[in-house]
C-alpha cells in the first residue's frame, strides 16, 4: 500500500504530463473508462457485494442502499463518464482579452486547480463522478473513500487507470488513498504545496472535520442538507402533497431530501392529513411541533429535530403563521443546502426566493433535483453550501481557477 506522501508525489508528476494532454485527449480517457466499467461489470459487483456482506449490521439500510451497486447503477456510473466527456469543458478557455495603451496584452485565461484530493464516505459512485469532473477540466484527482467501499474503489480506480493507460494518458492521473484511517485524512488536510484543492464529501461530522482540521489546504465545504419545504397559504395543495413526498421518500439517505416541513396556519388543517397519510403510508416518522400534533398524529418534536439531517425516513413539521416566519424559520435551521416553497402566489414566491439564503431555491419543484446531472452538468463532484466561490452543485466549471497572461514587447513600467 502506497503512502499518502508517495500518492502525492506522484500526483504532482502527472498533473503536468495530464495538463499536456489535448482535450480530445482527455475526452478519449473517459470514454475508455465508460467501456471498461461496463466490461468489468462481474469483477465490480464481486467487490461491492463483500464491501456489503462487512457493512451489514455496522451501518443503517438507507446508507447500505447508498453503498449497494447493481447492473444498473453501473450502467448509470459508465455513462455518467461518457456524458462528462461530451461536455464542454472550461480549459483552455480565455475569458477575456484586451490591450492596453502601455503596450501589454492582457488574456484572462481559465486553467485547472490541479491536483483536487476528495474525502468521502460510502458511495462508489462518487468515485466514478470525482474523476470524470476532475479529468475532464484538466485536474488530476487524489480519491479517499470511506472504508464500507473500499473493495469497491479499489476495482474501480484500478479500471479507471487501466482506462487512462489505454488512453494514452498518465495512470497517476487518478489515484486511491487505501489506507482509510483517520491518519491518511489528515495527511491531506495538512499537505500544503501538493493539494491544490481539498473537498469532503459526506455527513456533518466529515465536513466539519475536514474544514476544521485544514491547515493551509484550500478546502471547499460542501453540505449536509437540511433541506424544507414550505407549503404556502396560496399552495396547490395536491401539488405540495406530491413534491413533498418525492422529497422526503424518493431517496431519503441524500443530502438533497427534504428533512422539515413548514405549513402556513390557513391550509395545515387540510394539508397535513393528506400529506400525513401518503408519507405514513411510506414509512416515515413524523415528528411535529405542538401546533402540528393537534391535527396530525406523530411523535412530539424536540428542538434538535429542526437542525438534524436524518439520512432516514423521518420528517419534522411545523405550522408557521406567516411568510416570512417560514422564511427566518429556514435562514434559521437550514445549512444552506435547498428549500422550496410551494405557492401559486407569484410575489411569495419571489420574496421566498430572494430572501432564504441558501445556494438552490425551488418554486413549486422538489428538492431532489439539486444534483450536477440533473443541472446539466453531468454529474457534480459535491454540493457547495459556502458564498466564497463555488455554491450548490459543482460542475467542471467550479474545479477551474484563471492566470493572467501578459504579452510585450520589451515593455517596462516607468
Amino acid at each position: 500500500m502506497k503512502s499518502v506522501e508517495e500518492i502525492l508525489q506522484a500526483a504532482r508528476t502527472a498533473k503536468y504530463e495530464f495538463s499536456r494532454m489535448v482535450v480530445d485527449a482527455q475526452k478519449a480517457s473517459l470514454e475508455m473508462m465508460d467501456v471498461m466499467l461496463r466490461k468489468h461489470k462481474v469483477e465490480i459487483l464481486e467487490a461491492n457485494g463483500q464491501d456489503l456482506t462487512n457493512a451489514k449490521g455496522k451501518i443503517p439500510d438507507v446508507m447500505l442502499d447508498r453503498l449497494r451497486l447493481t447492473s444498473e447503477r453501473i450502467d448509470e456510473m459508465a455513462s455518467g463518464l461518457r456524458a462528462v466527456a461530451n461536455l464542454d469543458g472550461p480549459v483552455p478557455d480565455i475569458e477575456k482579452e484586451y490591450p492596453l495603451d502601455n503596450g501589454l496584452y492582457i488574456r484572462k485565461v481559465r486553467v485547472p486547480m490541479g491536483v483536487i484530493a476528495i474525502i468521502y464516505e460510502s458511495r462508489p459512485n462518487v468515485t466514478t463522478d470525482a474523476a470524470a469532473l476532475c479529468l475532464r477540466s484538466g485536474n488530476v484527482c487524489v480519491l479517499r473513500g470511506g472504508s464500507e467501499a473500499i473493495n469497491t474503489n479499489k476495482v474501480l480506480v484500478k479500471i479507471m487507470r487501466q482506462a487512462l493507460a489505454k488512453a494514452g494518458g498518465p495512470p497517476d492521473a487518478v489515484q486511491l488513498v487505501e489506507d482509510t484511517t483517520h491518519e491518511s485524512a489528515r495527511a491531506l488536510m495538512e499537505a500544503r504545496g501538493y493539494v491544490d484543492l481539498l473537498i469532503p464529501r459526506g455527513g456533518k461530522g466529515l465536513i466539519k472535520a475536514v474544514v476544521e482540521g485544514a491547515r493551509g489546504v484550500p478546502v471547499i465545504e460542501t453540505g449536509s442538507g437540511i433541506c424544507h419545504i414550505y407549503v404556502d397559504a396560496k399552495a396547490n395543495l395536491e401539488m405540495a402533497d406530491r413534491i413533498l413526498y418525492n422529497a422526503k421518500v424518493q431517496r431519503p439517505s441524500v443530502c438533497n431530501a427534504a428533512e422539515v416541513c413548514l405549513v402556513h396556519k390557513d391550509v395545515a388543517e387540510e394539508f397535513l392529513p393528506l400529506a400525513a397519510k401518503h408519507l405514513k403510508e411510506a414509512g416515515v416518522e413524523l415528528r411535529l411541533d405542538e401546533r402540528a400534533a393537534k391535527i396530525i398524529e406523530g411523535r412530539a418534536a424536540g428542538p434538535e429535530d429542526f437542525d438534524t439531517e436524518f439520512n432516514d425516513y423521518i420528517l419534522a413539521i411545523a405550522v408557521v403563521d406567516n411568510l416570512r416566519q417560514a422564511i427566518d424559520h429556514i435562514n434559521d435551521h437550514s445549512t444552506g443546502h435547498s428549500e422550496a416553497i410551494i405557492s401559486d402566489d407569484t410575489s411569495n414566491a419571489q420574496e421566498f426566493a430572494l430572501l432564504v439564503d441558501s445556494a438552490a431555491v425551488y418554486i413549486n419543484a422538489s428538492t431532489r433535483f439539486t444534483d450536477g446531472g440533473q443541472f446539466g452538468m453531468g454529474c457534480e463532484i459535491g454540493i457547495s453550501t459556502q458564498k466564497l466561490g463555488a455554491r450548490g452543485p459543482m460542475g467542471l466549471y467550479e474545479l477551474t481557477s484563471y492566470k493572467y497572461v501578459i504579452s510585450g514587447n520589451g515593455a517596462i513600467r516607468e
